[in-house]
């Protein structure tokens, strides 16, 4: 089965062609965050039309790219949420139009739904129980998968995701948008036990709480000028990252322990972050854990992931009306 998966849930459009779930064909994306740089952040009408301009030829192009047509197209797939709503809306009208165009199923997907099926991408089809930790730009969260499209949150972030923690520290710093990147690579470079920054103690198990920790870095810095000296910012960098990662390593592992499960995946851009990869890499190691980590190209928003989450929905024979809409805030599971 040949899916078409469209992804327009931020600031990047993306389209790409998937046989069986599996086999990328073609895997585009349009970023937008040079659009973005000069506010610090997205802007959501900036990012919608910008999908606008470019959803047709993107289309077009990983089309060519997949050496196919919309004819030989079996099904589409489309992030429905969450996300900006003026964005979804213009990924969710493309692939109503292609799919009633076609006379052909169509699929809506929630977004993280998607960074988990990057996996399948990576490694082949794995099999149920298994925590998931979703992380990105705008969520942060642990998910116990017991069977197939089951999903119960088991702790998420309480007020900052960690993506926007890191691209709010970055702007701090000075290191430009998307600042998460940027103070991974400066991070590489410095000390991570040089300061030693709080770990949030959330009294919910599972759940995760940044703001506290960007005080403290801000509060840091400010109190290392008054004193007449100027922080490193490698060291700064290494530390609040390692603030970050560590908590939350310890809390997928303590997820997985708690649920009995044997697996743990991994999903969203925040999973490019170097120290995420291999301190949780250690950690499941160590615990007797299989760990599945996306190739960095899957972990950022793309649409093969949306292609290969509808290809095992289809699978089970589920079908999504034409007159679906695009939830800002849908709920995973």
């Amino acid at each position: 089965m040949r899916v078409l998966g469209i992804e327009t849930s931020c600031d990047e459009t993306a389209v790409a062609v998937v046989d069986d779930g599996r086999t990328v064909r073609s895997n585009l994306i349009s970023s937008q965050a040079h659009l973005h740089e000069r506010f610090g952040g997205v802007v959501p009408e900036i990012a919608s039309r910008a999908h606008v301009e470019s959803i047709n030829p993107l289309l077009e192009l990983a089309l060519s790219e997949a050496n196919t047509s919309l004819g030989e197209i079996d099904a589409v797939a489309v992030t429905v949420g969450p996300g900006l709503i003026g964005a979804l809306l213009v990924g969710v009208a493309a692939a109503k139009a292609v799919a009633l165009g076609r006379s052909v199923p169509l699929i809506g997907v929630h977004h993280l739904e998607g960074h988990v099926y990057a996996n399948v991408i990576e490694h082949g089809p794995f099999e149920e129980p298994f925590v998931a930790f979703l992380v990105s730009g705008g969520h942060t969260m642990l998910v116990h998968v017991p069977e197939p499209h089951v999903y119960r949150v088991l702790g998420q972030t309480l007020d900052d995701a960690t993506g926007e923690a890191f691209d709010k520290i970055a702007r701090f710093m000075g290191l430009g948008f998307p600042g998460g990147p940027e103070l991974d690579r400066l991070a590489q470079k410095g000390d991570r036990d040089a300061i030693r920054f709080p770990r949030a103690a959330v009294e919910r198990g599972y759940d995760f709480s940044l703001s506290g920790l960007k005080t403290a870095v801000v509060r840091h810095v400010k109190a290392e000028r008054a004193a007449g000296r100027e922080p490193v910012a490698e060291d700064l960098a290494a530390s609040f990252q390692e603030a970050i990662v560590d908590v939350q390593v310890d809390k997928t592992i303590a997820a997985a322990r708690h649920t009995g499960v044997s697996t743990v995946v991994l999903g969203g851009g925040v999973v490019a972050n170097s120290r995420l990869r291999v301190l949780m890499s250690e950690r499941a190691s160590a615990a007797g854990l299989r760990l599945l980590i996306p190739a960095a190209d899957l972990c950022t928003d793309n649409a093969a992931m949306i292609a290969s989450a509808g290809y095992f929905r289809l699978e089970r024979g589920e079908r999504t009306s034409l007159d679906v809409n695009a939830d800002a805030a849908l709920r995973l599971g």
